[in-house]
């Protein structure tokens, strides 16, 4: 069965973060009647966190959701059409292009993929529960709230000496917490993390429970000894889980070109492997990750499908040049 009467779209964008949103109002304002999958789950990771404070615009402040939903009316003011559903499957080896919500198909001269990337989680029951309440997976986003307090980050790559190095501006305490006995780090992020007096190291230990306290907030952690078992509350104020990311690209394996972490490949601007699939967001970011960067390549993506859909002369380069 053919989407919304077999008509082929001009573009239909992938995900509903501020990548995606800003791709849709950049398109609907070339006229482009962008068709946008949402997801179930539409917003993207800032549904998931309280206040934003590094959004320009926004001097006092907001929350992401509230975010999300201005993005969103926004685009919806330009005539982006809505389908809150998830993409079953797509097929960029033939044009128009296909995208498939289970057996429905829609067609599209051009397609943005903005379907970002998943934090890994612990996968303990309070995690989630916590999340924006002392639980965060952004330092850059959430550490300025944790000022003069003991923090926790679970991790032993780069991205958590990272996450450490950056909070100590705003903790009294910055313990990290890895399950080995060494880092997998690089050298020059480990020698500066353990020359960081605010930094500790616990060693060969799993995070087992995050306790909360009366206020809803995160009060200590439980981590266990790997090696015997034995259990201790340690005093927290905030938890940062920093294990890596997961980009939500299984959709589009052996469709486009993705890098040995399963991003998918971007050159000069958002272009894909593919002429005219365009990537933006955390899908193809592993470096930045924020909000103010994706909506960034989300309007270089908007800018990049119109100028392919005009046929702009020479502009679509090989993708290996």
């Amino acid at each position: 069965m053919t989407g919304t009467n077999g008509a082929v779209r001009e573009v239909i964008i992938i995900g509903s973060g501020p990548a995606g949103l800003t791709a849709a109002i950049y398109a609907g304002r070339a006229n482009l009647k962008p068709l946008m999958f949402e997801g179930a789950q539409a917003g993207g990771q800032l549904t998931l966190t309280s206040e934003v404070e590094n959004f320009p615009g926004f001097p006092k402040g907001v929350q992401g959701p509230e975010l999300m939903a201005l993005m969103r009316e926004q685009a919806g003011r330009f005539g982006t059409e809505f389908i809150t559903d998830d993409v079953t499957a797509v097929d960029f080896r033939q044009r128009p292009f296909k995208v498939m919500r289970g057996d429905e198909v829609y067609l599209a001269k051009a397609v943005i993929v903005a379907t970002g990337a998943s934090a890994k989680m612990l996968g303990l029951p309070a995690e989630r529960q916590l999340l924006g309440k002392g639980v965060s997976t952004c330092a850059t986003c959430d550490g300025f709230f944790f000022q003069g307090v003991p923090l926790a980050v679970v991790g032993g790559g780069d991205s958590a000496l990272e996450e450490a190095l950056f909070l100590t501006k705003f903790a009294s305490k910055v313990t990290v917490l890895h399950r080995r006995d060494s880092l997998r780090a690089s050298k020059i992020m480990q020698e500066r993390a353990f020359a960081n007096p605010k930094i500790d190291f616990i060693w060969n230990v799993v995070v087992r429970d995050i306790h909360a306290n009366d206020a809803g907030q995160v009060a200590g952690v439980t981590i266990a000894d790997v090696k015997t078992g034995a259990t201790r509350r340690l005093d927290v104020a905030g938890l940062f889980v920093a294990i890596g990311h997961t980009p939500n690209t299984a959709l589009f394996v052996g469709q486009l070109e993705m890098d040995e972490r399963g991003y998918i490949v971007t050159r000069h601007g958002t272009r894909t492997s593919v002429p005219g699939v365009f990537a933006c967001g955390d899908v193809q970011d592993h470096e930045y990750r924020q909000a103010i960067t994706a909506a960034g390549s989300g309007c270089m993506a908007a800018m990049d499908a119109e100028r392919y859909l005009e046929g702009t002369a020479g502009y679509y380069a090989p993708s290996g040049t």
